[in-house]
């Protein structure tokens, strides 16, 4: 399919324009409310990229309205990460929704593989084109994907893939090299003098495919550079503050530790115990939440690694409307950057 065919073409043009895709829908359809100077440059684009809006204009003439699913954790205050990716919808939705978008929000608890089955029968029996799926519980995405595909309804991966399932797209980042990236830091922090903790703080351990993944790399990069330390590995399934505390004093009457790598976005927990105990570990782990940044700003987080949450949430719909709306081929697999955020530049991040 022709770039300058569907949904991409105009992107592009308003992209050229430095208009909004509104904007030049508005031009393409002969409707008012555009500056005269800016119609004309609009026009000029156009004629110059030989856009063809033909097949376009034949797919919305039908009036079809294509409803989208949103499979994704709730927010809370524990997993306000979620609200990113979140963010990056509505904001593609804001682009799309003339073309006859519509997005249904089905949020599960992060912490209840139970949700995610319920949410997931409830879109089975709505009215639903394609899905933007976080496939965080293993059993569960791969029951609900397979009985996706039996009634043809397409969908998308964000933040995790899984094995053995095929999604028409996976946007996120690769997550063994993103446990691989934190194993580099964990080396560059501390070499081989002191030893290291990979803590998993997860009331769902078990299912938990991105955990997981994270946490091979890491230790495989480790066991590659011949580090001679102990690598400790703690997993908690209480998500609370003072759970995760007596936990971890625990553990740590009984193991010395220099490092501690938190497999998900609960490092603020860490880092706040490490400030209480006024404790002397190198901290690193994920996701940019301002929680995080608290701690990374003060100190008692050393890196935070981030993959572009709200970018992937924006990617996801678009994939999801070049497919249904311009019927282009879609990026099978679109890795995000793996970004390494310190105290000196998380300031300057791009989500």
């Amino acid at each position: 399919m022709e770039e300058n065919s569907g949904l991409n073409g105009v992107r592009e043009i308003a992209r050229r324009a430095n208009v909004s895709i509104a904007t030049v829908d508005r031009v393409l359809h002969k409707r008012g409310g555009v500056a005269l100077k800016t119609k004309q440059k609009i026009e000029d684009i156009i004629k110059e990229m030989d856009y063809k809006p033909n097949m376009l204009a034949q797919r919305l003439a039908s009036k079809r309205v294509y409803r989208f699913a949103v499979l994704i954790p709730m927010q809370s205050q524990e997993t306000e990460y979620w609200k990113l990716p979140l963010d990056g919808i509505n904001s593609a939705l804001e682009e799309v929704k003339m073309f006859g978008v519509e997005v249904v929000r089905y949020l599960f608890n992060l912490d209840d593989r139970t949700s995610f089955k319920r949410q997931a029968d409830r879109i089975l029996g709505d009215r639903i084109d394609g899905v933007i799926i976080a496939p965080t519980f293993i059993n569960e995405a791969m029951e609900f994907t397979r009985r996706c595909a039996e009634r043809k309804i397409s969908f998308v991966f964000i933040n995790s893939d899984i094995p053995f399932v095929t999604p028409l797209s996976y946007i996120g980042p690769d997550l063994y090299q993103s446990g691989r990236m934190a194993g580099n830091i964990a080396h560059y922090l501390i070499k081989d003098q002191g030893s290291v903790l990979v803590l998993n703080i997860s009331k769902e351990l078990d299912a938990t495919y991105h955990l997981i993944k994270k946490t091979e790399g890491f230790e495989d990069y480790l066991v590659e550079q011949d580090f001679k330390q102990q690598i400790h590995k703690l997993s908690l399934s209480q998500t609370d503050y003072e759970s995760v505390r007596l936990e971890l004093e625990r553990f740590l009457q009984h193991n010395e530790v220099d490092l501690i790598f938190v497999t998900n976005s609960r490092l603020f927990i860490i880092a706040q115990y490490i400030k209480e105990k006024r404790l002397d570990i190198r901290l690193i782990g994920y996701d940019y939440l301002q929680s995080n940044l608290a701690y990374l700003e003060e100190g008692y987080i050393d890196f935070i690694i981030s993959q572009q949450p709200v970018k992937q949430g924006f990617i996801a719909l678009q994939t999801l409307c070049d497919y249904f709306i311009s019927g282009d081929d879609v990026v099978k697999l679109h890795h995000m950057p793996i970004d390494v955020l310190t105290k000196e530049n998380y300031k300057y991040y791009k989500l």
